[in-house]
């Protein structure tokens, strides 16, 4: 009887000992593309031509990775303009890094048309969020 206990002590220090030897793992898992969204502040709908529309803009993270970088890449689908980060003038579908994750952007309209920028931010993981503003001149409209 002694022998018998004695024996499933020892079966079950071992099997233990198995679960806690095989359920570690030397390999540390760190997150570090966690997802983010983009927000902003409400702009204008209506550009004259050479009027200039800014845009604030923050990064919201769903977590902190400090070696996280953030990108913007941007399209002129329709009309003409000039789209401004920190003073220097952006070209279309160039990436540019974002340095702080709240900034600002400028748009300046170059024509009488509607005109419509679509803007891709990406972080350094490949994760993307898109936005697209819309600017009409309309002067029938402006003129009523």
């Amino acid at each position: 009887m002694k022998s018998d206990i004695l024996f499933y002590i020892t079966l079950i220090v071992f099997v233990g000992g198995l679960i806690l030897t095989n359920s570690c793992s030397d390999d540390l898992e760190i997150k570090n593309d966690y997802d983010f969204k983009i927000t902003y502040l409400p702009v204008p709908k209506r550009l004259k031509m050479g009027e200039t529309a800014e845009i604030r803009f923050e990064i919201q993270r769903s977590g902190n990775y400090a070696g996280a970088k953030y990108f913007v890449r941007y399209f002129q689908t329709d009309g003409q303009g000039v789209l401004t980060l920190d003073s220097r003038r952006l070209l279309p579908n160039d990436g540019y890094e974002l340095k702080k994750d709240e900034f600002r952007m400028y748009y300046t309209s170059d024509c009488e048309e509607q005109q419509v920028i679509d803007l891709t931010f990406y972080d350094s993981f490949r994760k993307q969020v898109s936005v697209k503003f819309t600017f009409s001149n309309d002067a029938k409209q402006e003129n009523e």
